[in-house]
């Protein structure tokens, strides 16, 4: 359905030139969202998607074993769009204190998102709402490392921005003005928090869009406006733990994710958004699931490997289950953060080596770095670690 220009447009001056800034309407959308018989299929579909996901943890050992690398996947992917070249492998060297292969405000971007989303889950789980306040100090967070930590980290923007082009005269798209920020910003979260029974998953798409057309800091938008959806999820007990991100499908799928935004804005044409968003929900929340169960498969073969290793087994299980949560590790990381004395964790460390679990990659025989590349394989490629 086409409504028309979904906000006004207002003069401003950036940079010596006179652009049009828009500035959103209020939502929700009027008219309201046309859920047809299409639509419909599609929102159950990608809501019994959302709810097999959610019950990974009963396939999961420990649901902390896909956590910790998912979430860093998602971490990656989600800068990745913005530019980063730092891989999921160079995230856990970087975690290790290893030096990573790629520039350090990459690692670092990717590592503070990482913070961010734990920062935002956390004061959830504690009954923190929702709220602008909370979106600001997740910003804070993503930006206070790496090339965005002198762009007002925490703090909603003072000047103008504008998405596109070489200048504001040329710019693709013009946010609002600065002064427009905080009521935009408060519209939204009465919105995200109302409660007219309007589906989450609608909700989550259409404050998605609304943020990003707020633009509300100078630099970290796109990586904060994803985060949105994964906690607007767990806010609404969609979700118990962070594992869905649409970060992989909107890199797939570009083009048409800044087309459909461009849409939402000049025509109103909410609908074909939630249809893109919806199977990007169904197809992320599969993907997730499938991945979950591999890693099952992986962990439990391995694991039957390993007790039929002799007398090492102990302490090599001991190993892989840590891996299985923390898929590259050194000796010294394994007796400094969980007690064991160096020829203990040696020598389970040689075992799954000689197993053909784990790979060494330094190939020194000091300050050695062990990688679970089987596990990194099952998360996407693109994960190899390089020696």
């Amino acid at each position: 359905m086409k409504r028309g220009l979904t906000g006004r447009y207002r003069t401003t001056i950036t940079a010596g030139e006179r652009v049009q800034a828009f500035i959103p309407n209020t939502l929700p959308p009027i008219p309201a969202i046309v859920l047809d018989g299409k639509r419909q299929q599609l929102l159950e579909r990608a809501t019994l998607a959302l709810g097999r996901l959610d019950s990974v943890g009963a396939l999961l050992p420990a649901t902390e074993q896909l956590l910790y690398s998912y979430v860093r996947q998602e971490a990656v992917l989600s800068s990745q769009i913005e530019g980063t070249r730092s891989t999921l492998s160079d995230l856990l060297l970087f975690e290790l204190e290893q030096a990573p292969g790629t520039p350090i405000d990459d690692v670092l971007e990717v590592s503070s998102y990482v913070a961010a989303l734990h920062h935002g889950i956390a004061r959830l789980n504690d009954g923190f709402p929702l709220t602008g306040r909370l979106i600001c100090e997740m910003h804070a967070i993503l930006m206070e490392q790496g090339r965005g930590r002198n762009k007002l980290p925490g703090m909603f923007r003072r000047t103008q921005n504008w998405i596109g082009g070489t200048r504001p005269g040329n710019a693709h798209f013009v946010p609002p003005p600065p002064d427009e920020i905080a009521e935009c910003m408060s519209n939204l979260e009465k919105f995200i928090n109302d409660s007219d029974g309007l589906p989450i998953l609608l909700r989550a798409a259409a404050a998605h869009v609304q943020f990003e057309t707020i633009h509300p800091f100078l630099d970290g938008n796109g990586r904060i406006g994803r985060l949105l959806i994964t906690l607007l999820f767990v806010n609404h007990g969609v979700l118990k733990h962070p594992l869905l991100y649409l970060s992989l499908f909107l890199k797939q799928h570009r083009h048409t994710y800044y087309r459909l935004l461009d849409t939402v804005r000049m025509d109103g044409d909410w609908e074909e958004w939630i249809d893109f968003f919806l199977e990007g929900i169904e197809q992320t929340a599969t993907n997730a699931l499938i991945t979950a169960q591999k890693l099952v498969q992986l962990f439990n073969g391995n694991t039957a490997t390993i007790q039929k290793s002799g007398r090492s087994a102990t302490s090599a299980l001991r190993v892989h289950t840590i891996m299985c949560q923390r898929p590259i590790i050194t000796i010294r990381y394994l007796c400094q953060h969980h007690g064991m004395t160096f020829p203990t964790a040696s020598k389970a460390v040689d075992t799954l080596v000689a197993l053909g679990i784990l790979k060494e990659l330094t190939g020194q025989r000091r300050n050695r770095v062990f990688v679970y590349q089987t596990y990194l394989d099952v998360l996407g490629p693109g994960n190899e670690v390089q020696t």
